[in-house]
Parts: structure tokens; C-alpha cells; sequence
């Protein structure tokens, strides 16, 4: 199952889409934007899930995403 995260950089004036926590994706400026942008990773890669993390790194929110 793939894990992908959005994370913010160090003083949060961009965020990451990483696929397995390894080097970013894709980087977006706005929260949200990043957010859409995992989770439409995950939809087209199931079985997947999106971890939205917090500036320590925490996992604030997980959405699982299931094949048919």
C-alpha cells in the first residue's frame, strides 16, 4: 500500500506531496492545493493512504483509499 504525505516545509510557506516519505513529489504554496493533489494520487494508485502532517510532523489526519 502506498503512503502518501503532505507535509510543510520548515516555516510552512509551502507544502509537499510525498509518495513513501521520501524526496517530495510535487510542492504547492497553498495547503489545500497539496492536499487535493495526494489524494488524487492515492485515488488513481489504490490501495493508498494520504497522512496530512503537522509542522512537527504529526499525523493530524489519515484517509485510506481502496481498490475495487
Amino acid at each position: 500500500m502506498r503512503t502518501y504525505s503532505v507535509t510543510p516545509n520548515v516555516d510552512a510557506s509551502a507544502w509537499f506531496v510525498k509518495l513513501e516519505d521520501v524526496a517530495p513529489e510535487e510542492v504547492y504554496d497553498i495547503k489545500s492545493e497539496a492536499i487535493e493533489a495526494a489524494e488524487q494520487m492515492a485515488q488513481e494508485n489504490t490501495p493508498s493512504i494520504v497522512e496530512i502532517l503537522d509542522e512537527d510532523h504529526n499525523v493530524i489526519e489519515e484517509k485510506k483509499y481502496k481498490g475495487l
